[in-house]
Order: C-alpha cells, then sequence, then structure tokens
C-alpha cells in the first residue's frame, strides 16, 4: 500500500523555480526518520516528495506507481537490500537516479553503491545542509544536462562530473567576515581530537567561548563541508547537534 506525504505538513520553504519539481521518493525503514528526510527534501527549492516507502516491496511498487525522478534510497530495509531494489531498477531502459541513504560505513557497501550507479552516498544521520547541498548540485546536473545538445564536448562532460562533485570543502584559513580564523582553528581542531562527535556545549568548553559562537563556528564548518553535523535522537525532546570530523 502506497504512502504519500502532505506537502503541507512538511513543506517550509516553497519552490519559487517555474520548472518542474524533481519528484522524489523517500525510502527508509525508519518512520521517523523518513519523514525528516521528506521534510529537507520539501524544504529543498525545486524538489517535490511523490511518496515515502518503508521497505523494499513497497518502494518497487510505489517506483513503478509514482515514477520518481530521483529515489533516496536506504540499504537496511525489513523486507530486502536496498542496493538490490537499486541494481533491478538500474537494468531497466528508463529508471529514477538513486542516492544512498545509510548507516553502512564499510567499503564494500560503499563500493556496491558506486556499481550500482549511485549519484551519492550520504551516511546516516546527517543534518539538512549535507542532504540539500546533495540535492542542489543534482538539479544543477539534471538543468545542465538539459541544455546540453546531442553531443556533449569534453568541457561539458568535465562540468558535468564537477556538479556530481559538489562543492570543495573550505579551507579554515581563509573564513568568512564575521569569522575569525584562529577561532576557526581551533573549533575544527576540537572537533578533530574529540573520541567520537562532539557536541558545541563541549567545543565552546575546550575553546574558551560561549556556547553560541561554539555553534555559530561549527554551523560554518559544517556549511562548508569541514565538519559533518549528525543528529541523535533521545528518548524525548528535540535531536541533539553532534559533530565529527567530514573525511
Amino acid at each position: 500500500m502506497s504512502t504519500f506525504i502532505d506537502a503541507a505538513q512538511v513543506t517550509e520553504t516553497p519552490s519559487a523555480s517555474a520548472a518542474r519539481a524533481i519528484r522524489t521518493l523517500v525510502v527508509d525503514d525508519d518512520f521517523r526518520v523518513a519523514r525528516i528526510h521528506a521534510a529537507f527534501v520539501e524544504r529543498t527549492e525545486g524538489f517535490e516528495v511523490a511518496g515515502v516507502a518503508h521497505g523494499a516491496e513497497q518502494a518497487m511498487a510505489m517506483m513503478d506507481e509514482v515514477r520518481p525522478d530521483l529515489v533516496l534510497m536506504d540499504v537496511y530495509l525489513p523486507d530486502g537490500d536496498g542496493l538490490g531494489v537499486v541494481r533491478a531498477f538500474a537494468e531497466r531502459p528508463e529508471h529514477p537516479d538513486f542516492i544512498i541513504i545509510t548507516a553502512a560505513r564499510d567499503v564494500a557497501t560503499v563500493r556496491a553503491a558506486m556499481q550500482v550507479g549511485a549519484v551519492y552516498y550520504l551516511v546516516k544521520p546527517f543534518g539538512f545542509q549535507a542532504l540539500r547541498d546533495r540535492l542542489v548540485s543534482y538539479r544543477d546536473l539534471r538543468a545542465r544536462m538539459a541544455d546540453i545538445s546531442e553531443e556533449a564536448d569534453q568541457s561539458d562532460v568535465d562540468a558535468l562530473f564537477g556538479l556530481l562533485r559538489g562543492p570543495t570543502p573550505m579551507q579554515a584559513e581563509q573564513p568568512s567576515k564575521g569569522h575569525s580564523a584562529p577561532t576557526l582553528e581551533l573549533v575544527r581542531n576540537a572537533v578533530r581530537a574529540a573520541d567520537g562527535d562532539i557536541s558545541a556545549a563541549e567545543v565552546a568548553e575546550q575553546v574558551g567561548v560561549s556556547r553560541p559562537t561554539a555553534q555559530r563556528y561549527l554551523s560554518y564548518l559544517a556549511q562548508h563541508g569541514v565538519v559533518r553535523l549528525q543528529l541523535k535522537y533521545g528518548a524525548t525532546g528535540r535531536p541533539e547537534h553532534r559533530y565529527t570530523l567530514a573525511m
């Protein structure tokens, strides 16, 4: 049975683009995580949620039913392997593109995702900015491909693959206005030295700044791909923001 998200419940920033929105299917076995990811998609200009599935069989049925342009595919599903679903659809003449979204960090899974043609691989948990960056790069890629005639020259090919690579992580030595390079370096070093992940409050204590200041610098680093935001969920309340150094 198909499950759809009510756009009115998840949309925070309406799309201003006149082009057709990129229809996206969200696949995750965790109902709460799927809803969060669907909200992230709806917040990104140029995208809309075509549906949400929580298992391999349901995902395959919904791909036939709603024909999405893009699928955010979890790997560990209760009734099958998400990569197996991608592999089956990748063999069809016409199929959606796939972004793998999973907690799996082993090289074998990463390699398998590359082999089946996934355009991106995102390790859970992650924040809105991490997904938005990939979605925007994918949106720009589609727009660029639509502008190219039947044949692409080498510069076109290089540009297309460059769009897939997305933004290059910034260097802490080149901060924007309002950010101190020494403080930025101290914050990054605090994240690097952490045994696992670290919170803004912990960074603030180590660096000797206020928590809001630490949070501002961490957000800046996360936006530019230097650190990765992870959301940790407790029994109740808002998820805790934790940070790790991006690889």
